[in-house]
């Protein structure tokens, strides 16, 4: 590895660390540097039904999910078997990747600026994807919005989910964090003028 590739760091580390960190110590009156939240991984997962009749279609998912997270994914297997889908325990329905430190960083970088603007009448976010612990779940319904993946190549177009696990308390942190990192909310402005 060159030198310039080990000092490389991420534009939105960076930013954490030198502008959010301050801002929500401001506004949440933090007493110490290590209650403030921060995002530790960020979860995709594609879940492919119709791998129970075509393993096809799960080698095109898992194709897809490498090429936008820059990791190999991992298979989902079914816990338990339910007769009326034809699935069995133990076979494979989709593919996960969990992205954490520097590539986590780059691929939040990618979503919030690149791939989240390219949907179509996109007017921001809900901000129901909040589970009350402080982590945040959004469905995308094309994996062609990232332009990593080649439309020709394309398979089958499908939707992935997108799990980002924060260390925030509350919604309200979490919000605040997400936020700041510039994740397109419907009512940002809100939250910006509070």
């Amino acid at each position: 590895m060159s030198k310039s590739a080990k000092s490389y760091v991420p534009r939105l580390m960076v930013q954490y660390q030198k502008e959010i960190v301050p801002k929500l110590i401001k506004r949440f009156g933090y007493r110490n540097i290590h209650q403030v939240p921060k995002l530790t991984k960020v979860c995709l997962n594609i879940g492919v039904g119709e791998a129970t009749q075509d393993a096809k279609f799960l080698e095109g998912a898992m194709e897809d999910l490498t090429v936008i997270s820059g990791q190999k994914p991992v298979i989902t297997k079914a816990k338990k078997s339910i007769s009326n889908f034809k699935l069995r325990e133990g076979n494979p329905i989709g593919c996960r990747v969990t992205l954490r430190k520097m590539h986590m960083y780059e691929f939040v970088d990618r979503l919030f600026n690149v791939a989240i603007p390219r949907v179509r009448d996109f007017r921001g976010l809900p901000d129901k994807g909040f589970d009350g612990r402080g982590n945040f779940t959004i469905g995308i319904k094309e994996q062609i919005v990232f332009p990593e993946i080649e439309y020709d190549k394309v398979v089958k177009i499908r939707g992935l989910n997108i799990t980002f696990v924060t260390t925030a308390r509350n919604d309200e942190e979490a919000y605040a964090l997400l936020t700041e990192f510039g994740m397109p909310f419907r009512n940002r402005e809100k939250y910006l003028n509070a």
